[in-house]
């Protein structure tokens, strides 16, 4: 199999892994794009929904100061609980409230209770709760408020276990890939665990919750793995891709198989009506001998014909006018001869470029070469002058020299079958070169290769060359059986030439 035998099958593979990679492509990001969306969907229903929990902190908090103290807490030292907030909140674990004068419990850390008088004078200053202390790695936020002029204080602890609104959360926290938590300060309350990957593709979400008094950055993570592309679909999109453009290649075969049969039909009508003419015109060289045997049996008869006592000076001269018609005649046919033989292509010459005329030819014969196996190897200089010919007469030149050496290297082994047509300019001229690795022209047939119904093909009709030489030499050119070499690189071989003139002279 040649080179240009493996370009096509590649070339329309490659088309398919660019549509499948286009196809898939295509798919997966429009997986990856809903993905995204529904990850940025269930991020802003986390959000709102941790969002109104924590306003619902806040509004706590602004209602504490409207609760009266219990008459054995008015003039209490210590900090005294409240006990119903805890029981209608169950995210509320403790609610302390702290009269001028009285402290926090004592045996709370030294540092809870500096914290929340340094949150309650913020908050005097604020007019609302403030964030006293968090301690996210263990789900606990403490927030004050202070009261103003001799108003208590308010300390209000939250357990953010209790705070995630289950019953309302989009996802499946067991099974759902999404890793959400709250982050303050470095540190990280993770309300669900969701899966991290290596590899793939990253979602994040980040949004503070709508609370003054509980600054918490909302984060939300999606990794998405290669598993969770859309393969079976993908895969579907190869198939079918592979699919239609096997039935594009199919019809785009069957159109050019289509086309190459009218154009060899179409050569081949040209060849049929230019052989008629070659038979025309071999018919007139052969009836050059009977037309001299009957001027022969005409003057026979002439003699044979007289009267008993012929007036041989009037039989002499009518036999002589015979003579002269039957010559006259003969001269008639040899002007047809002519005429059939050698007809007017110049005023139809066009320019044309060789190579293209090569291409066309070996086109058609592409199936030809296919299936005898021939390597076909066309040598043409980028700057090669184009030429003046007449296009049918030249591709039906170009058609009889390579068919000839397809047939010529029938004989040849499969593996030495090669044809190589080379181009070159040649003075005022330019070159044709068709070169085949059959088993040569034998010295006998040489000289008579180009004559009319010589053929050394059984079956051939010989008129192939002859015709080819007369169109050749109507467009100005030439066609010649080119000298054996002396000692051949690939086998005998024949080797033609074909000389046309220059569409510009120089």
């Amino acid at each position: 199999m040649t080179l240009s035998d493996w370009r096509r099958p590649l070339a329309w593979l490659l088309a398919w892994t660019l549509v499948v990679i286009a196809g898939a492509g295509w798919l997966a990001h429009a997986r990856l794009q809903a993905l995204e969306d529904a990850f940025v969907t269930d991020a802003r229903i986390v959000h709102r929904l941790l969002s109104q929990r924590a306003v619902q902190h806040d509004a706590v908090m602004a209602m504490l100061p409207l609760l009266q103290p219990p008459a054995e807490g008015r003039s209490a030292k210590v900090a005294v609980p409240l006990p119903r907030l805890p029981a209608a909140y169950p995210q509320i674990t403790q609610v302390l409230r702290r009269l001028p004068g009285s402290i926090w419990p004592a045996d709370w850390p030294r540092s809870l209770g500096t914290a929340l008088d340094a949150a309650a004078a913020r908050s005097l200053q604020s007019g609302h709760a403030e964030l006293a202390q968090a301690d996210l790695r263990a789900g606990r936020v403490w927030l004050a408020l202070a009261g103003a002029g001799q108003a208590a204080n308010h300390a209000l602890l939250l357990d953010l276990h209790a705070t995630i609104p289950w019953d309302e959360w989009p996802m499946d926290a067991k099974t759902s890939p999404v890793r959400v938590r709250l982050e303050y300060q470095g540190q990280a309350f993770t309300v669900q665990t969701g899966r991290r990957l290596e590899r793939g593709w990253h979602y994040d979400f980040h949004k503070l919750l709508a609370s003054q008094s509980q600054p918490f950055d909302v984060v939300l993570e999606r990794d998405v793995g290669w598993s969770e592309l859309p393969w079976a679909s993908m895969l579907a999109w190869a198939a079918a891709s592979a699919a239609a453009l096997a039935a594009l290649r199919t019809l785009l075969r069957q159109r050019v198989a289509a086309r190459r049969a009218e154009e060899l039909l179409r050569l081949g009508q040209v060849a049929r009506l230019n052989q008629l003419g070659e038979l025309a015109a071999g018919m007139a060289h052969e009836l050059n001998q009977p037309l001299t045997a009957l001027l022969a049996s005409t003057q026979a008869a002439q003699r044979l014909l007289g009267d008993e006592e012929p007036d041989l000076d009037t039989a002499r001269h009518a036999m002589g006018q015979a003579v002269a018609q039957a010559r006259r005649a003969s001269a008639v046919v040899g002007r047809l001869r002519r005429v059939v033989e050698r007809p007017d292509l110049s005023g139809q010459a066009q320019i044309l470029a060789l190579p293209a005329a090569v291409h066309d030819a070996l086109h058609l014969l592409e199936p030809e070469l296919r299936r005898r196996g021939i390597a076909v190897q066309v040598d043409a200089p980028a700057d090669l002058p184009a030429v003046r010919a007449e296009p049918v007469a030249l591709q039906q030149i170009i058609h009889n020299l390579v068919m000839n050496a397809l047939q010529a290297m029938e004989q040849s082994d499969a593996g030495q079958r090669r044809l190589r047509l080379a181009l070159s300019a040649q003075g005022a001229r330019v070159l044709l070169s068709v070169r085949d690795t059959g088993p040569g022209v034998a010295p006998e047939a040489r000289a008579r290769l180009f004559t009319p119904f010589y053929t050394t093909r059984s079956g051939g009709l010989g008129l192939g060359l002859s015709l080819s030489e007369s169109l050749a030499q109507a467009m100005g050119g030439e066609l010649t059986l080119a000298p054996p070499s002396p000692a051949p690189t690939d086998g005998p071989g024949a080797e033609f030439h074909l000389l046309l003139p220059l569409a510009h002279q120089p």
